[in-house]
């Protein structure tokens, strides 16, 4: 059996009862997601992991499966502590949590998919990774991706947040290439997990900013009707990296997942 990965985990905000875990997006870290955290409510506790190959995280010598690394989340957050959680990915993190709702359905008490979809990826999009990935493994360089934070941020944020592009930068440049040519490969290589929304049993909040080309309404819409218990938001003026574009409204949002969670289980 290949040995999973220990993976970094950060504690982004104080607070008790059942935590959030929160699940970054490629080609970032946890730090994407701490402007959300710091706007959650005072009594809710938040924690991120970094997904294998990056930030502070190895891979190891494990293959790009989502269900390792699922693994990986799961086996990280229970030798801290954390029996179940409220687990909330955004993109490539959303693919990681529905992986984990579905290797392990006890643990994950809430979902929260931002900016993310149930779907595999069509031939064409699959292919693209791939062939990104080679050539990063090849090349040995993070030039593929360099232009990514530009092409995930909605046409507002170029207006009025272009704060963000170097904070967005200096976070890719943070990263290995052959972690990030890893992650492509892991991305390429996932199922249609439509299914585990069809059978998860907790409250889902589904979130997308309205101007978010990569994985737009439709795909929110389409997890949201998969799921028996699911609330949609659409954040106004934001694109892909919602979290990051208006980490408020998000908060928001995530906030009133963890409350259904908590009455749910009071219930």
């Amino acid at each position: 059996m290949t040995p999973l990965p220990q993976l970094a985990l950060h504690e982004l905000h104080d607070g008790g009862g059942v935590p959030i875990v929160f699940i970054h997006a490629f080609p970032f870290d946890h730090r994407i997601w701490i402007p959300a955290a710091e706007a959650l409510p005072a009594n809710v506790r938040a924690v991120a992991v970094d997904l294998p190959g990056q930030g502070y995280s190895e891979f190891g010598s494990i293959p790009p499966r989502l269900d390792l690394v699922a693994d990986a989340v799961y086996q990280t957050l229970a030798k801290a502590g954390i029996a179940n959680a409220v687990v909330v990915g955004l993109s490539m993190g959303g693919y990681v949590a529905l992986a984990l709702a579905e290797r392990h359905p006890g643990f994950v008490s809430g979902l929260g998919l931002v900016d993310t979809k149930a779907v595999a990826d069509s031939p064409e999009a699959r292919a693209n990774r791939l062939r990104i990935a080679r050539e990063m493994e090849m090349g040995q360089s993070l030039q593929p991706v360099l232009a990514l934070p530009g092409q995930l941020l909605g046409e507002t944020s170029l207006k009025e947040r272009r704060h963000l592009l170097p904070t967005l930068d200096a976070w890719v440049h943070a990263q290995a290439p052959r972690g990030l040519a890893w992650a492509l490969r892991l991305m390429a290589g996932r199922s249609d997990r439509t299914h585990v929304l069809k059978e998860f049993g907790g409250p889902v909040a589904v979130v997308v900013g309205a101007e978010d080309k990569v994985t737009p309404l439709d795909e929110a819409e389409h997890m949201l009707h998969a799921a028996a218990d699911a609330a949609l938001t659409v954040v106004p003026g934001v694109g892909h990296l919602s979290a990051l574009e208006d980490p408020r409204s998000v908060a928001a949002a995530l906030g009133l997942l963890h409350r259904r969670v908590v009455r749910s289980r009071r219930a």
